[in-house]
């Protein structure tokens, strides 16, 4: 059962599969795991990443399309939920609307990118989707009667959503925040497990195909033009669910909460830690970096009181340095694993099984 669930797709090595196992749980109890504002906070973006890096995932990973416009989408998904609820009041009918209208925004756009864009190669693609997410970025921000400009729209959710809605249930205290995390919770998990489908399903095997070469791919039947536009649209609609959900969980929007190009690059290292093609590395990666990026300073806060005094290394632990530290931590964890976390455990994996698969693991340099 669970095999069909996760569409045949195994983790491959036992220590990725206890490394999941052990962050959807912790996931899944957050709330009552970790007490507090700030730990649910973290949570509720590390689903919100999961999504948002698997989505581009499919783009960078499985179909080999490089695209600095998945923040657009991003940011689509989030004003649209926002917009509605600003215009049309609190309730799930403008939630509902708002998200329709992202996704047929968002539908547009990325085929209109993916059909004129995408015949061009590599680099010149890149920068086109850069200048059309830096195009849009420039329009929210000015679009201050609609989307609030640079201080952005803060509206309020359906009532079950709500903070202060609050109910009892089985000698639980629950409020509206728990309820909208595990709203992000059974939705992340559902659109995970949706990708996870598509990637292991035929159209899935033919993006891998285009990965890899496009020419044959191209040579033996497939239209690469219409499978690569195919995976910029499921893409860019995927992206925009996780903008709503993060609206939700804010019930703020603004144009550095999902339109910076720092997001962008928050997306690209996440791939590359947890690795590239692989769905499960976007979980394992969303895991490893928000979780450094909200508790590497308070980590080095302890760091630097326990070397108080201690010439040069004192100066180096303090917390200002956290981001020389997540840097740092990065290039080793590029060093050490070149293909991400979950790639490296895959290849061990396979190494470690004797047959013509192993040796030829085990021969490359």
């Amino acid at each position: 059962m669970l095999d069909r669930l996760l569409s045949h797709d195994r983790p491959g090595h036992p220590a990725l599969a206890v490394l999941l196992v052990v962050i959807v749980l912790a996931l899944a109890a957050a709330p009552f795991l970790f007490p507090g504002a700030k730990a649910l906070s973290v949570a509720a973006k590390m689903l919100v990443f999961i999504l948002l890096v698997a989505s581009f995932d499919l783009l960078l990973g499985y179909t080999g399309i490089v695209s600095f416009a998945h923040t657009m989408f991003f940011g689509i998904g989030a004003y649209g939920v926002a917009v509605a609820s600003t215009r049309l009041g609190e309730g799930w009918v403008s939630v509902g609307l708002g998200l329709a209208a992202a996704l047929v925004i968002s539908l547009v756009l990325s085929l209109v990118i993916g059909l004129f864009s995408l015949r061009v190669k590599a680099i010149f693609y890149a920068m086109i989707t850069l200048a059309v997410a830096a195009a849009f970025q420039t329009l929210a921000s000015q679009l201050s009667d609609l989307t609030g400009g640079e201080d952005g729209l803060t509206f309020k959710n359906p009532e079950v959503l709500s903070p202060s809605f609050e109910v009892s249930f089985a000698g639980l205290d629950l409020d509206g925040k728990v309820f909208t995390y595990y709203l992000l919770f059974v939705a992340v998990a559902a659109l995970f497990l949706v990708l996870l489908r598509i990637v292991n399903s035929p159209f899935g095997r033919v993006l891998l195909a285009i990965r890899e070469n496009d020419f044959r791919a191209e040579a033996i039947g497939y239209r690469t033009v219409v499978y690569r536009t195919l995976s910029n649209v499921i893409s860019a609609l995927f992206a925009t669910l996780a903008g709503a959900l993060l609206a939700l969980w804010l019930r703020y929007v603004g144009p550095d909460t999902t339109l910076s190009f720092e997001i962008m690059l928050d997306i690209l290292l996440i791939v590359v830690i947890g690795g590239m093609g692989t769905m499960y590395g976007a979980v394992i990666g969303s895991a490893l970096f928000v979780l450094a990026q909200n508790y590497l300073q308070d980590l080095l806060k302890l760091g630097g009181g326990a070397l108080e005094g201690v010439p040069v290394l004192s100066v180096l632990v303090s917390p200002d340095r956290w981001l020389l530290w997540l840097g740092l931590l990065f290039v080793l964890s590029v060093y050490y694993f070149p293909t991400g976390v979950v790639g490296r455990l895959r290849l061990m994996a396979v190494a470690k099984t004797p047959g013509p698969a192993a040796s030829t693991v085990k021969g490359r340099p």
